[in-house]
């Protein structure tokens, strides 16, 4: 399939899925369980999740997504292109109900990401990406999905201006010692500085979109938490950079624990 094929695929999964996703946020009956690892799981990850797959089967590229991430590495390392998926990225603000949470989809390729959709629900707010194209964003109101709509109303990132003062996005939930550390470091450096605190992949998004001018992640992240929002950076002429290998990060590793990083 062409590209422009798959990434319409995906746009048309992270939408059916957001809109489930927020049907159940708005029942209120979220049905938490807390899972192995004592991350919470609530029945809008595992519907979201069946939707994604639904539509993901019919491009025959196989898929690693969150909650079916138990696929041994012997199996998937030999996969050159596979879609990486996170049905509900930020479970914890989706509990909480501040409504920072979306849909992760990106298409990997050599273990690196050539395409990104980050779907929020709640503000019916799209983002995506793809080689050729570029990196957009558009707010996503209709009933039923169009494409064409879709084309002609994106707004092309960056699209706004960079902050005058030195704008930092920091995990709302995760807000490590290392990050003040290195946010202190920063205040040495370039003075006055703003912090935006905000969930999920919501954070990389802002950096590509040119609200805020680096997003440091010193705490455990997965794959999926990043894949999709990595290639919309790219796309967008931002990394998101190793810390350890100061080179950008690839996926489908053995250890799908991402090192720590900075998108900037």
């Amino acid at each position: 399939m062409e590209l422009s094929v798959l990434l319409e695929i995906a746009i048309k999964a992270s939408i059916e899925a957001g809109k489930e996703i927020l049907s159940i946020y708005n029942s209120g009956n979220v049905e938490v369980e807390i899972k192995q690892d004592s991350s919470p799981l609530t029945k809008a990850d595992t519907a979201s999740h069946q939707i994604i797959l639904r539509h993901l089967k019919m491009t025959g590229v196989p898929v690693l997504s969150e909650e079916g991430k138990d696929l041994p590495y012997k199996k998937r390392k030999h996969w050159k292109k596979l879609w990486i998926v996170d049905p509900l990225d930020g479970t914890k603000e989706f509990i909480k109900r501040n409504g920072e949470f979306t849909v992760n989809i990106a298409l990997v390729d050599e273990q690196k990401p050539i395409l990104g959709v980050i779907y929020v629900p709640v503000l019916q707010e799209l983002y995506f990406a793809a080689p050729g194209i570029g990196s957009f964003k558009i707010r996503y109101t209709q009933d039923v999905f169009c494409w064409e709509k879709v084309k002609e109303t994106a707004v092309k990132l960056p699209y706004a201006r960079l902050p005058e003062k030195f704008t930092v996005v920091a995990s709302k939930s995760h807000f490590s010692l290392e990050t003040r550390k290195y946010i202190e470091q920063l205040k040495r450096e370039k003075g006055e500085i703003e912090i935006i605190s905000k969930g999920s992949s919501i954070k990389l998004c802002l950096v590509a979109e040119g609200k805020a001018h680096c997003y440091p992640r010193f705490g455990p992240t997965m794959e999926w938490d990043t894949a999709a929002g990595q290639a919309i950076c790219s796309f967008a002429g931002k990394a998101v950079v190793d810390w350890e290998t100061q080179v950008e990060m690839i996926y489908n590793r053995e250890r799908l624990l991402n090192n720590w990083f900075i998108v900037k």
